[in-house]
């Protein structure tokens, strides 16, 4: 048998040895414990150095830069309609005509005015001419003592009569021509045309309808799609980056895969009140008129270009503040990553700007990183990038 003393030995013996056991093991340091683990299989891509434009997203509707509602500037009946919707008409073009039989006998009255008119003027200056002639026979005659000077005065005031009586025909002439001119004028009002080149896009009229109402509603609408103005609304707190002349592209989704530009050619100075934005107008040429008034579009203002700018991928990111410009990412360093804080910029599509934190160069994971520490090893399976 074992005594008191002796088994009282041997138990210090074993606590003296597990406690060297545990003191070894709490002893090691981050990177001992770093590798004991497996390493973790990550992915990586390296900060790279790239051209930038910016730029402001922004979302708009298009809609006709000319276009005109075409109405009657005299009430009457229309008695012929020319043209239906959606064909194209040029400047000048017939499109309708309104009764025109009562506006017909007034510019027959106003040109038997101005023929009486004419008649009018015609003997008066017959009358004057034969004035003139007995005045100058008065003044032959009162040379030889033939005549009195009340002769001479008498030829006299009938010759400036006679001039007067000119003048007052001359006037009335000129007064039936413009009341006939403006007859002529309301006639041809009576045959509506097109006032610009463009189509039709809307025939609001039959034969029979009473046009040229107060307040009615247009007879036809004319647009041009050639040009198209693209409206969009920018906030207040960039607005300062937009000027007239900026370059705007913009896609829809009526015609996928392709890209259109346009021109900024007008900034509202008033600020709307109810969301703090201001209405930009971008001028778009649209020869071939592939594009269609009242089409949503999405597409960027571009308001600069800058180089020399530092990228990573966004999935790089494990958080990020994006008001406070900062996030978190893994730094790889050799077989170690380390969590580090960046500043950041603009955001380019898949891509965001850094601008302080990181380097030229530096390989950063942008998978597998959700279950990874700072000082864990890791097994990099795919490097992204130069």
């Amino acid at each position: 048998m074992i005594g008191r003393d002796a088994f009282g030995v041997v138990l210090l013996a074993l606590w003296i040895g597990f406690s060297g056991c545990s003191g070894r093991e709490g002893g090691k340091t981050p990177d001992e414990k770093a590798a004991g683990r497996p390493p973790v299989a990550v992915e990586v891509a390296k900060a790279e150095v790239v051209e930038f434009t910016d730029g402001i997203d922004v979302v708009g509707s298009l809609s006709p830069k000319f276009l005109a509602d075409v109405k009657s500037e005299y009430v009457g009946v229309v008695t012929e309609v020319y043209v239906t919707e959606w064909v194209r008409v040029k400047k000048g073009t017939p499109l309708a005509k309104i009764d025109a039989r009562e506006m017909e006998i007034v510019l027959q009255k106003s040109r038997a005015a101005m023929e009486t008119a004419k008649a009018n003027l015609l003997q008066a200056e017959v009358a004057g001419n034969r004035a003139n002639r007995e005045y100058e026979r008065l003044l032959k005659l009162k040379e030889y003592g033939l005549v009195t000077q009340q002769s001479v005065d008498d030829g006299l005031t009938e010759k400036e009569a006679s001039t007067a009586r000119i003048e007052a025909a001359r006037a009335q002439l000129r007064a039936a021509e413009e009341d006939l001119h403006h007859t002529e004028t309301r006639l041809s009002k009576l045959i509506i045309y097109s006032p610009m080149d463009g189509v039709v896009s809307l025939r609001n009229v039959n034969v029979g309808d009473l046009v040229g109402e107060l307040g009615g509603k247009p007879m036809f609408r004319i647009i041009d799609t050639r040009k198209l103005e693209l409206t969009v609304t920018v906030p207040s707190n960039e607005m300062d980056a937009v000027r007239i002349g900026q370059s705007v592209t913009f896609s829809t989704d009526a015609i996928r895969g392709k890209n259109f530009a346009g021109k900024v050619m007008f900034i509202n100075p008033v600020v709307n009140e109810a969301d703090r934005s201001v209405k930009v107008t971008a001028e778009v040429e649209n020869v071939s008129e592939q594009l269609k008034g009242g089409l949503y579009v999405k597409g960027r203002i571009i308001t600069g270009k800058r180089t020399g700018i530092l990228r990573v991928p966004r999935v790089a990111l494990l958080s990020w503040d994006v008001a406070g410009k900062k996030g978190d990412l893994f730094v790889l360093k050799g077989d170690i990553v380390n969590r580090r804080t960046v500043q950041t910029g603009s955001v380019m599509g898949d891509f965001v700007e850094v601008t302080s934190g990181i380097n030229l160069g530096e390989p950063v994971v942008v998978r597998g990183g959700f279950n990874l520490k700072d000082g864990d090893r890791v097994n990099v399976t795919q490097a992204n990038g130069g």
